[in-house]
């Protein structure tokens, strides 16, 4: 039964890269910052390896960068509202500063995206008027975050009873766990 559980897991994950529509499209990205606080910000998820590493782009000067290089340790949440179904991920952000990657990945994103590393103020900074807004031609501050799922924790809403598993990475292979919803 977990194997087609997991199986859910990979497909709806999938749909979320392809499907602009799919509510895994976004999802909630933990972090914690120098005072242990909880951080959370909405990520758009671009790519998930058949490994289920998942991939976001980030500005390199954004906060979150600065949480990762202190503690790499993070979170993903991911909740579909139809199917009732809520995805807990654990894992380890890498961040990809390789300049071939990053090259690579900035030639094919969409026109569009690539305003949204191209400010001349680092992201959170303070300003007066949002129209005012100054983005540099020559220069970008695109970069990507790997995240290495550990563990996955499934749970669905459904009669007559909620289905809960944990899935916990050993090695190359996933172990199962069924939970009390």
């Amino acid at each position: 039964m977990t194997t087609s559980i997991f199986n859910e897991i990979k497909e709806e994950l999938q749909k979320g890269v392809s499907n602009s529509n799919h509510p895994f499209k976004f999802g909630v990205l933990g972090t914690v910052d120098a005072n242990n606080a909880p951080k959370l910000r909405t990520v758009v998820l671009r790519n998930i390896s058949d490994e289920l590493v998942f991939s976001f782009y980030t500005d390199e000067r954004s906060s979150k960068i600065n949480h990762i290089q202190n503690n790499n340790k993070v979170s993903l949440l991911f909740y579909h509202p139809e199917k009732l179904l809520q995805l807990k991920i654990n894992g380890t952000a890498i961040i990809k500063n390789e300049e071939d990657t990053k090259q690579k990945t900035w030639a094919i994103l969409h026109p569009n995206a690539k305003k949204d590393y191209t400010t001349h103020l680092a992201p959170g900074s303070f300003i007066n008027n949002p129209n005012e807004l100054e983005y540099l031609t020559n220069n970008h501050f695109f970069i990507a975050i790997a995240i290495i799922p550990d563990s996955i924790e499934y749970l669905k809403i459904e009669k007559p009873q909620h289905t809960r598993v944990l899935f916990t990475k050993e090695k190359d292979s996933w172990k199962s766990n069924f939970m009390v919803p």
